[in-house]
């Protein structure tokens, strides 16, 4: 931009803004800082070429950049303001201090796989929100990416403007764009572009981060834009042999030249990159129930606790992928091969074992089985004093790590040989409480409680058994089997956490739980996420801490990143985590997608209650209302003790204008509960549905002061939709820090 021209802005802006100086320049904008007068804090505002400003017109910039300013993500840099100044056209945004992506990929050349593609899912997060808008960016390249605290965010949506814009460009020989990073159709002047073409510029950028260079390079412009449509897909390995094919597969797909040969979402790319950078050649293991070989079959209890410790050591080896606890219980009766367990729970490798236990001795025997030759690449028995309990488990753990060539951190040998607790008895007392607890019925829990309190007195500093504890309680709030009220519940699961941090503040259990409590009871979601990472760092392959992190996620409306580790719950817990995804789908409005996972998971589970309530919403929300009532009826009969069924028909009925059947479910919710608990949020559901809002607000309202149901979900929830305007509604995200 020339002095007059910066001389013409800032007197037009006098009063908002004082520019300061330039900080950068463009093909399309000249970026300036500047102090926002108002809010007394600095900002980036980015003056259009006059050219581009005089296609697009001041009115339509205007009406156009709203959909910009419309975008609320955490990897988007929101636009404050924007209009017209001495005849430019501008806008406004945070001034983040930090660096492009350009800046830090001309100082390091390329990036480390896993950083590469963490931006990568990132930026596909950002786009995914856009293109739900109708907004495609059209200039994905380094540039307008910026990292802030690590966190890449994606900037310069204001140039994007609207998916109609391209038409009003192209004729005039002006084109939104960079050569390098631009789609075939988008260099070919097309004038209906679509998510397609974003994700192309970010496979050139992915392409870039990890080999240096872009796909296709040349002497000018024109040279590049011809090899993108003569030459083939170049590899990313002729230039990096280490990054993994699978990552290669993804970035040819997403470089395809046909659109509709690329991924078919931005989410879609994202969710390609996280399950084919998992690694296939990370070594994968499950261990499958041990046998009891004790003559008392009482101590069933013990072999199965046996089990799930040595699970638990193996999950803490982050060069492992280890299947977790529910899914390999589900394998106990040795009903099938090997090779079908293998394949099943999609591991290389099993371990089996058996336990006999005599008086204070205990024998074990353990094997690691390579299913692919039925090889056997490890075995040992192990016969000794039940004191040695805890060293059996760690050496189990440490020879599977050897024979499977993962090598581990000094923190993770450090963590593997700690010993929970030095009292046999009071181990002994958490592993009857445990195996109490897992059958989440009503005297189950008393039973487990009893024994996890026995535990704690034989040994005060038990901290694994105040995570129990805590969990059990967790479990309650949730309505699991149990006779407090949430609110109650979450008050001593957390009291029994923080003792448990306090006891050992490296338990990935009880950050994982904290996280849970964080967000569900106390509304604090940052909080609850760094819980969750934290988790995450001590405990790689905990399936359940990535199920509570992709609610957390999910909740926050960040339905991408929520389906990535909702996938990644999956796969360490594939029997266990099967309905989370499309939960996640169906709030995002995928509900083709949803459709199809749902369909899967009823062929394996046609009589799973949950599976069919799910369904019948997709059907419902896709427009298929008679089939998606019949199978919320269907849900409702599977499950005739459960409120949370029947209140979802009942607001079903209410919604297909069945006034009297939902007003009769109503009648009957008391009935069914009984001397149980009768949550108001389920009671919400039904009069959302007859269009009783004062009412769905009460229970709503009361719902949140007594933590109960899935509150923590309501603010992107579809079965809340009707009540999203309503003045109480937005109250109570305010409330519980939603909004």
């Amino acid at each position: 931009m020339s002095t007059d021209q910066l001389q013409q802005l800032g007197p037009a802006l006098a009063g908002r803004y004082v520019i300061e100086h330039e900080v950068g320049r463009g093909g399309m904008a000249t970026v300036y800082l500047a102090d926002d007068l108002k809010h007394h804090r600095k900002v980036a505002i980015k003056v259009l070429r006059p050219e581009l400003g005089s296609v697009l017109g001041a009115d339509r910039f205007t009406r156009e950049i709203r959909i910009a300013a419309g975008l609320n993500h955490p990897h988007i840099l929101p636009l404050h303001d924007s209009g017209e100044a001495g005849g430019l056209l501008f806008y406004v945004m945070p001034f983040v201090r930090g660096e492009s992506l350009r800046q830090k990929l001309d100082r390091e050349g390329e990036l480390p796989v896993e950083e590469a593609v963490r931006i990568a899912r990132q930026v596909a997060a950002a786009l995914e929100h856009a293109h739900s808008h109708g907004l495609i960016h059209r200039d994905i390249k380094p540039e307008n990416v910026l990292l802030h605290e690590g966190e890449a965010m994606v900037t310069d949506f204001g140039i994007a403007l609207g998916t109609d814009v391209s038409d009003r460009l192209t004729g005039t020989g002006l084109m939104l764009g960079t050569p390098a990073y631009m789609s075939p159709e988008q260099a070919a002047g097309e004038r209906a572009l679509d998510a397609r073409s974003d994700i192309y510029s970010l496979g050139c950028m992915l392409y870039e981060l990890l080999t240096g260079e872009p796909p296709y390079t040349g002497g000018n412009a024109q040279a590049v834009i011809v090899k993108r449509f003569t030459d083939p897909v170049p590899s990313v390995r002729r230039l990096r042999a280490t990054v993994p094919a699978p990552v290669e597969q993804a970035i040819k797909k997403a470089l395809a030249k046909a659109p509709a040969d690329r991924y078919p979402s931005a989410a879609a790319f994202a969710e390609a990159l996280i399950a084919r950078s998992a690694a296939n050649d990370t070594p994968s293991v499950a261990v499958l129930p041990f046998l009891n070989l004790s003559t008392d079959q009482e101590n069933e209890f013990f072999a199965d606790g046996i089990t799930e410790d040595v699970i638990s050591q193996l999950s803490k080896i982050g060069a492992l992928r280890v299947i977790s606890r529910t899914s390999v219980m589900a394998f106990k009766r040795r009903d099938r091969t090997l090779q079908e367990v293998a394949a099943a729970l999609n591991v290389g490798t099993l371990v089996e074992g058996s336990v006999r236990r005599a008086g204070n001795r205990v024998r074990i025997v353990a094997q690691l089985v390579d299913t692919a030759d039925d090889r056997h690449l490890w075995t040992e028995t192990y016969d000794r004093e039940l004191t040695d309990i805890f060293a059996i488990q760690t050496d189990v753990a440490l020879q599977i790590a050897g024979a499977l060539k993962a090598e581990l951190s000094p923190a993770e040998r450090s963590r593997l040989r700690k010993e929970p607790t030095t009292n046999v008895r009071a181990y002994q007392s958490y592993l009857k409480g445990r195996h109490c607890l897992l059958r989440w019925t009503q005297g189950g829990v008393d039973l487990a409680l009893k024994h996890i309190d026995e535990a704690i007195a034989l040994d005060p500093e038990y901290a694994m058994a105040y995570v129990l504890k805590a969990f059990a309680y967790n479990e309650m709030a949730l309505g699991v089997a149990g006779t407090f009220q949430p609110d109650e519940a979450f008050r001593r699961a957390k009291h029994a956490i923080h003792r448990a941090l306090e006891i050992d503040g490296n338990l990935a259990e009880a950050h994982g739980i904290l996280g849970h409590l964080k967000f569900s009871s106390d509304f604090d979601w940052a909080g609850a996420e760094a819980e969750f990472r934290r988790a995450l760092e001590l405990d790689p392959n905990s399936g359940d801490v990535y199920d509570f992190y992709g609610l957390l996620l999910s909740s926050l409306e960040r339905y991408d990143e929520a389906l990535a580790v909702q996938r990644r719950a999956y796969e360490l817990d594939p029997l266990a985590h099967r309905m989370d995804v499309t939960t996640t789908l169906l709030r995002a409005g995928r509900y083709d997608e949803a459709l199809a996972a749902i369909d899967r998971v009823i062929e394996v589970e046609p009589n799973v209650a949950l599976a069919r309530m799910t369904r019948g919403w997709a059907y419902y929300l896709s427009g298929r209302r008679e089939e998606g009532l019949s199978e919320l009826r269907t849900a409702a009969e599977m499950a005739p003790d459960s409120t949370l069924y029947l209140a979802q028909y009942g607001q079903a009925l209410g919604l297909m204008g069945r006034t009297e059947e939902a007003r009769e479910v109503l009648r009957r919710l008391p009935l069914v509960a009984g001397d149980r608990y009768l949550s108001p949020y389920h009671l919400a559901y039904v009069h959302t549905g007859l269009g009783d809002y004062d009412r769905a607000m009460d229970c709503l309202e009361r719902a949140c002061d007594e933590r109960a149901g899935g509150i923590f979900g309501i603010r992107g929830s579809f079965l809340f939709a009707p009540l999203r305007s309503h003045p109480r509604f937005q109250a109570l995200l305010r409330k519980m820090n939603l909004a």
